[in-house]
């Protein structure tokens, strides 16, 4: 007997191209080359850092809907990287791209990073299954592309080097593991609806990561 195939590689599956398109994107390999541009860059973190609190949301509703102390304490943990760690190279990335508060609080929401929103809040009232689709769409991808590029990273400058090294290595893996196994869980008892509804918030976020990557160009 075969062995059988997790309900969240279907899921990428599912995803396909765009996946692909999301994991193998020219800012990925920008970034960890130290050659991207700065306008490029500080219009990506500028919007990335916009949804932030909605993340934090929808991160914290999963963890108090988890079905155990097990099962939430990775989560907490995470919340405090996301919180600590990684809020805190926006401020220094900000700082060393140019980017004050009069920039960051004047520059419009793109298209993707009011999708990104909207998503995630809602999501965070729909059902626990809904809320990890959409952060495993998010993290899995983001380790996928940081775990592929990392060989080559820069070590310089540090806005290139630790984006990639939030979204690789030991730590970060272990997130997406934890993550991954409570959609994988969950889906043991999945009505048809149910993993319908999943699908749809997995394949919406994945949409909108290829959206936001391609909107940090659009006025290059």
């Amino acid at each position: 007997m075969g062995l059988q195939v997790r309900f969240t590689d279907e899921l990428r599956s599912l995803a396909g191209a765009k996946w692909e398109a999301v994991i193998n994107h020219r800012f990925t390999d920008a970034l960890a080359a130290g050659t991207i541009d700065r306008d490029v860059l500080a219009r990506y973190l500028v919007q990335d850092h916009r949804f932030l609190d909605s993340f934090v949301v929808l991160l914290s509703s999963m963890v108090a809907a988890a079905p155990s102390l097990a099962a939430r304490i990775p989560g907490c943990q995470f919340l405090a990287l996301i919180t600590g760690r990684e809020n805190t190279y926006f401020e220094r990335s900000f700082a060393a791209l140019g980017v004050d508060d009069a920039a960051r609080e004047s520059a419009p929401d793109t298209a993707p990073t009011v999708a990104f929103k909207a998503l995630m809040r809602d999501a965070a009232k729909a059902t626990y299954s809904e809320m990890l689709a959409v952060l495993v769409a998010a993290e899995w991808s983001y380790q996928s592309w940081g775990e592929r590029v990392l060989p080559a990273a820069v070590q310089e400058p540090f806005t290139s080097r630790e984006w990639v090294d939030l979204h690789s290595g030991e730590y970060f893996g272990s997130v997406v593991e934890y993550l991954r196994g409570l959609l994988d869980e969950a889906a043991a008892t999945m009505t048809p609806a149910e993993r319908a509804a999943v699908e749809v918030r997995f394949l919406a976020a994945v949409d909108i990561e290829l959206a936001f990557f391609d909107a940090a160009y659009e006025d290059s």
